[in-house]
Formats: C-alpha cells, structure tokens, sequence
C-alpha cells in the first residue's frame, strides 16, 4: 500500500485528492508544522529535504508534488488524468503542471508571506503576480479547468496555490479564476482529502 507523509498546511493534499479520486486504499501519517511554520525534524528521516509531501511505495521513497501526481497517476490511474503522452495536448498539459510551482508559485508564496508578516510586498512580485493572475484569468474565461472540461493532475497541482492566494486576496480581482477555485474547492475527492489531511491553509495568518 502506498504511504503519503503529509505535512499539516501543504501541498501534501495534492496527492492525497488524486489517491481519494482513484479510489485507491493508501496509508496517510500526518505531521505538524513547528512554531516557525516549518516541517519537523522527523520529515528528514524519510527524505534528505524534509519536504512533504513524501510518498513511499515497493522500495521507492519521491518527494516533489509534481513527481508523485505523475507518478500515482501512471501507476494507479492509468494515465487518466493526463492527455495521451506524446500529443501536443500532453505538452500543454506539462507546462501547466510545471508551471504551477515553476512560474505562479512564487509570486504567490511572496504574497502569503508579506502577509503573514505584515510587511510590504516587494513591487516586481507585485508585477509578477498581476501578469500570471491576469493570464490565468484569461484562460479560465474561457474553459472549466486547465485543459477543458475535465479534471487533470494540472488542476490538482494549482489548487493549493489558488487557496493560498485567496487567504491573502489575491484573487479578488479576476473572476474567472475565483469561479474555477470556487468549483475546484467543491470537487467531492478534494472535500474527502481535507477531512484527512486538514485545510490546506490555516485560519489564520
């Protein structure tokens, strides 16, 4: 049985929607977060960053959100949850899901952070976060998820994003993106995932 290690506010919650998805029994450890908002010790014991989330499964121990939801999905899923490989809709797929944590995530955790902390938000994060935003917002106007009308690993990879930039306002101005958010947060396998896993973002700042 696969093992998810899932750190409580993380992007753990990822993998955990797509296992409740697939139906697939698996076997989540949970773990706090410190005082400082950073993963205990106890994460380095499974994998040298100590990030989560962690999966283990027959001998093989994968960090990196990204890897897991590719690799779950080729081995438990049946690639469903991704176009056929080697189509162009396939590569789109990837600079979605790349892209997730390659270009948007930053902006964004700059934003949660400036306001966690109260301070200002740096004004070329400010610029990098508008022109993702403003982008997104112009693909979801026009489609339900990131590659059309069904679900994908790209629209499971940008939840938790999306629900970090809500806690902050962030999305407030585009609409679009608010809407495609709202229908991620009501999908019924992300509802059972949070039962376990916790909300991805805490109440409070």
């Amino acid at each position: 049985m696969i093992v998810v290690h899932s750190l409580a506010y993380s992007r753990a919650v990822r993998v955990v929607w797509l296992l409740e998805e697939i139906g697939t029994p698996y076997d989540l450890r949970t773990y706090d977060r410190t005082e400082a908002y950073r993963a205990p010790e106890t994460l380095k014991a499974l994998h040298p960053l100590g990030k989560s989330p962690v999966i283990e499964d027959d001998g093989l121990v994968l960090a990196e959100s990204s890897a897991v939801l590719r690799y779950v999905n080729e081995h438990y899923a049946g690639g469903r949850f991704a176009p056929e490989p080697g189509t162009q809709d396939h590569a789109r797929h990837d600079e979605w899901l790349d892209g997730a944590e390659g270009s948007f995530a930053r902006s964004i955790i700059a934003s949660f952070w400036a306001a966690r902390s109260g301070a200002e938000m740096e004004a070329r994060m400010r610029d990098e976060l508008a022109r993702n935003m403003a982008y997104l917002n112009a693909v979801l106007s026009e489609r339900r998820y990131l590659m059309g009308d069904g679900l994908t690993l790209a629209d499971i990879q940008f939840a938790y994003l999306l629900a970090m930039a809500e806690k902050t306002g962030a999305l407030a101005p585009y609409a679009d993106v608010l809407t495609y958010w709202h229908r991620l947060s009501r999908e019924p396998a992300l509802r059972r995932a949070l039962a376990k896993t916790g909300p991805m973002m805490p109440e409070r700042l």
